[in-house]
């Protein structure tokens, strides 16, 4: 992987302590709405784990596999991959 391997980790990290609160508010039946907005806040940390990890893939792995032609393509799919993700 050649994603800030320090970023990725620490989002993750965070990802990983909202998921360990969101149990424990489970556990201790609070509001459900304050369960979803913690469940949507790990999804978009994660979500954004996985643009690094997927634009990093496209700028090395696939392009290295293209060679430099394929770079202004590559780009064009990081953009569109921004706006799904």
């Amino acid at each position: 992987m050649t994603a800030d391997r320090e970023k990725v980790t620490r989002l993750l990290k965070t990802a990983r302590g909202q998921m360990d609160g969101i149990i424990k508010m489970t556990e201790e039946n609070r509001y459900c709405i304050d369960i979803s907005n913690q469940i949507l806040a790990c999804q978009a940390i994660l979500s954004k784990v996985n643009k690094e990890i997927l634009n990093a893939h496209l700028s090395n792995c696939v392009l290295n596999s293209l060679g430099e032609g394929g770079k202004e393509k590559l780009e064009e799919i990081a953009k569109i991959l921004d706006k799904l993700l």
